[in-house]
């Protein structure tokens, strides 16, 4: 593509950068008042019980402009590491978005139609979020037509062009997690900002994995709540954003009154089982990964362990560590069928021994990149799966949508959720 056929993307845009992503830094800790820790990782770090449970709520800056002689919008900015402050003069009617967490919010604060892309395989990713949506009246995107930006099989395969092609006002993704693709560079990403619409996004506040080394001094660490926070001022959403927030809020306040003590909690494993192999997560890591089992509390079956992306585990390992739950993830809606996963631990010599198994504890458990609306619904199921006796059981799930709770034992309001998603704030 010439550069010609770039150009009126810059032209047409009434989005522009502004400020450096070290001022993103610098404002880390301000989207309000963040419950339990601040940005930074300290949040993420702490104390998963009492109310350190509540890390992952933070209030939004107001970084409207406001003209006072007519009270009307002007520009306004938006601040998240690594992109650093962003400044839009009206709401991004076309998203590039990577993951489900970036899809979550765009669809949380009313603008699933603008998405244009999703990272991975589109239908997987839209199913998986419309498996939670469907219990919310009224809040049903249309996954149908969206790009799928990475063409690798083995791999990451993201082509520039592509982005160019698709013409977004806005890429709701990490423009480190970017550069860390083969054949990218900081240049190039810093390229497509200006010429066709500005990135903001952060990745790697997952698992608090280390960014690439060109955006080191950048980054910052956020709880899920905070991206939200921070990206609500995109769509000038701050209403829906508190709202949601409060819904959460409320959602932490009934599992705190009802946990028991720590020492009647279940020790837990979450781990993936693919080819008789285990992929472990720590359950209480840092990241939002992890945010739907923090607030319990729990003990992590691999304390002590240090788990990373590249730790496995066979059959063997898996009954020494001897877990009373095992949570598996991405077992909502996605490519893994918990209930084969079940009959394979069953069937298993080993693996049948194992307390979690023996005691029909293997559960589906949900997907790591998690928004707003995905985080309320994740923190409810694993409520049910770990604490059934005070929570109300989980029910069987055997794949589709989240499953019907009867509306007494649900433990947020779906009602009110979807209003908001419907801008009712």
């Amino acid at each position: 593509m010439s550069d010609d056929a770039r150009e009126p993307a810059l032209t047409r845009r009434r989005l522009i950068v502004t400020g450096s992503a070290a001022a993103a830094t610098g404002v880390a800790g301000c989207a309000g008042d963040i419950i339990g820790g601040s940005a930074g990782g300290a949040a993420d770090a702490s104390d998963p019980t009492a109310d350190s449970a509540r890390e992952d709520t933070g209030g939004g800056d107001d970084a409207s402009a406001v003209d006072d002689e007519n009270d009307t919008l002007d520009a306004w900015t938006a601040s998240l590491a690594p992109a650093g402050d962003v400044t839009f003069e009206s709401v991004p009617e076309r998203i590039a978005a990577y993951d489900l967490l970036s899809a979550d919010l765009a669809v949380a604060y009313g603008h699933a139609d603008a998405i244009t892309s999703l990272g991975f395989d589109t239908a997987v990713g839209g199913e998986t979020l419309s498996a939670y949506y469907e219990r919310l009246d009224g809040v049903d995107p249309d996954w149908e037509g969206l790009t799928q930006l990475n063409t690798g099989e083995t791999g990451v395969n993201v082509d520039a062009e592509l982005l160019y092609e698709l013409d977004s006002d806005l890429h709701l993704i990490d423009p480190a997690l970017v550069t860390s693709f083969e054949g990218w560079t900081r240049e190039e990403v810093e390229a497509i900002g200006e010429t066709v619409g500005p990135w903001i996004g952060n990745n790697y506040s997952r698992r608090h994995g280390e960014p690439p080394a060109a955006w080191d001094d950048e980054y910052a660490y956020y709880t899920v709540w905070e991206v939200a926070a921070r990206v609500s001022t995109v769509f000038r959403a701050e209403a829906r954003y508190e709202a949601l927030a409060a819904v959460y809020e409320n959602l932490l306040a009934t599992i705190e009154a009802d946990l028991p003590p720590a020492e009647d909690r279940p020790t837990v494993a979450m781990a993936l089982l693919i080819d008789g192999t285990f992929y472990p997560t720590a359950a209480n890591a840092p990241g939002y990964a992890t945010a739907h089992v923090r607030p319990f509390g729990v003990e992590d079956a691999f304390a002590g362990e240090a788990v990373s992306f590249e730790t496995t585990y066979d059959y063997e390992a898996m009954l020494a560590f001897d877990p009373d739950v095992f949570l598996h993830p991405y077992g909502l809606a996605s490519h893994y069928s918990v209930p084969d996963v079940r009959e394979m631990l069953a069937d298993h010599p080993v693996g049948s021994e194992i307390t979690a198994v023996d005691g029909g504890r293997v559960y589906a458990s949900g997907v790591p990149m998690q928004g707003p609306i995905v985080t309320l619904f994740q923190t409810e199921m694993t409520a049910k799966q770990l604490f059934p006796d005070r929570f109300g059981e989980w029910p069987d799930y055997a794949g589709g949508p989240y499953p019907e709770i009867p509306e007494g034992e649900r433990l947020f309001d779906r009602n009110r959720v979807a209003e908001v998603v419907r801008g009712d704030v």
